[in-house]
């Protein structure tokens, strides 16, 4: 099909059949999306925008993992205190230091001298703060420090104590010497 304009051209003589299925065919292909191939210096630019929209992506991609695992560390963090809470009870203030201001909850002679002689710790949870027993202290150490807001039995910069409990636990599992991986 050629347009009108093509057909009265070729009627009045002023062009050749083939010349006008040549125009045809350019036509179509330019319909076709077959454009002619962009210059090297376009290419360039494509390849280092390519390049710096992915390097966006990825820093996007490790700032959202590394909010998600500080997310989960806090619920993990959270649980332990939930669980390992211990009653608090008594009528005997102690006060401690949380940053610059002082604070206080209300305990019996027993968990004084269990504060004191670090077998308990005090934790933050939430906007109030709970007593917690020495290893969970410890994992919760682990995971953040900033959680723990006093520890009588851990001196700044000492190294966690190394968790035994997982290797007796796992030796009653006997490994057969045919194993193969």
């Amino acid at each position: 099909m050629r347009n009108p304009l093509q057909e009265q051209l070729l009627k009045a003589g002023l062009v050749k059949k083939d010349k006008v299925a040549k125009v045809a065919r350019e036509q179509a292909k330019a319909r076709q999306g077959k454009a002619p191939a962009p210059d090297a210096a376009d290419q360039v630019d494509v390849r280092r925008l390519q390049a710096e929209r992915a390097e966006r992506d990825r820093a996007l991609a490790a700032e959202r993992n590394a909010e998600a695992r500080a997310k989960e560390i806090r619920a993990q963090v959270r649980q332990i205190i939930e669980t390992t809470r211990v009653k608090r009870e008594g009528d005997i203030a102690y006060r401690f230091n949380d940053g610059d201001k002082i604070a206080s909850i209300f305990v019996s002679e027993w968990l004084r001298n269990q504060l004191a002689s670090g077998a308990l710790v005090i934790a933050r949870a939430g906007d109030g703060y709970e007593l917690i027993p020495r290893l969970p202290a410890d994992k919760i150490h682990a995971r953040a420090t900033d959680m723990i807001v006093l520890d009588h039995g851990r001196k700044e910069g000492d190294p966690l104590p190394a968790s035994d409990d997982d290797d007796d636990y796992y030796k009653q599992f006997v490994v057969p010497d045919d194993l193969i991986w």
